[in-house]
C-alpha cells in the first residue's frame, strides 16, 4: 500500500515576538496534522547522509562514548573484528532517525520500541532512512497513540537499525473518541 501526503510547510506557530510578516509565514520541516490525519501505511524516505570522522568523534566525546571501537583506530584495526572503527551506534540511530524527523506541533514522544543494530555502520558510510506508519490506536482522552517503523540502511540499501517509534498525538476532534480510549 502506497499512500502519499504532504509532509513540511503546512503549519506555522505564529509567534508573537517576531514581525508579522514572518509569523505568518510557514515553518520549514514543521507539520500540523492530528491523530484522524495521520494515515496507516504512509512512507518517506531521507536524503543519503555520509557520516565524516568529525561528527562521530564529537558525538563520542559528548556522551563520553570512549570504546576503543569507536575511538582508537590502531585497536580498531589490529584488534577489533571488523578492522576499522565504528559510528556509534546511539550516533547512527540519532542522525538515522533524524533524517526523517518532522516537526509536528501536535505530536509528542512516548518512546522506542523494538531498537535493533543489524549491522556496523563504519566512519564514511552514507545512511538514508525510511519511516512507515504502522499503526494507531485512541489512548488517552485528548491524545490516540501511533506506531511508526525506522529503517536505517548503508549504502546501497543494505539495513542497518530498525526500530519503532511510539508517539502521542493530540485528536482534532476529541468528543469522537469519547468511550473509545483505554485511559
Amino acid at each position: 500500500m502506497s499512500v502519499f501526503a504532504p509532509t513540511v510547510g503546512v503549519a506555522s506557530t505564529h509567534p508573537a515576538d517576531m514581525p508579522q510578516a514572518h509569523a505568518e509565514i510557514p515553518v520549514w520541516n514543521s507539520e500540523n496534522w492530528f491523530y484522524e490525519d495521520w494515515q496507516v501505511g504512509h512512507k518517506i524516505r531521507s536524503l543519503r547522509r555520509t557520516i565524516a570522522e568529525g561528527e562521530s568523534h564529537m558525538f563520542n566525546a559528548l556522551v563520553l562514548d570512549i570504546h576503543p571501537y569507536v575511538q582508537d583506530q590502531m585497536f580498531a584495526e589490529k584488534e577489533g573484528i571488523f578492522g576499522r572503527r565504528l559510528v556509534a551506534g546511539a550516533f547512527v540511530f540519532s542522525a538515522g532517525l533524524g533524517l526523517v524527523a518532522t516537526n509536528c506541533l501536535n505530536a509528542f514522544s512516548y518512546g522506542y520500541d523494538k531498537l535493533r543494530f543489524i549491522k556496523p555502520v563504519f566512519i564514511g558510510d552514507t545512511i538514508y532512512s525510511i519511516r512507515t506508519n504502522l499503526d494507531k490506536k485512541p489512548r488517552y482522552q485528548d491524545m490516540g497513540l501511533i506506531r511508526a517503523s525506522y529503517e536505517v540502511f548503508k549504502g546501497e540499501g543494505e539495513l542497518v537499525l530498525y526500530c519503532e517509534h511510539l508517539q502521542t498525538v493530540k485528536y482534532k476532534n476529541p468528543a469522537d473518541f469519547v468511550g473509545k480510549t483505554e485511559k
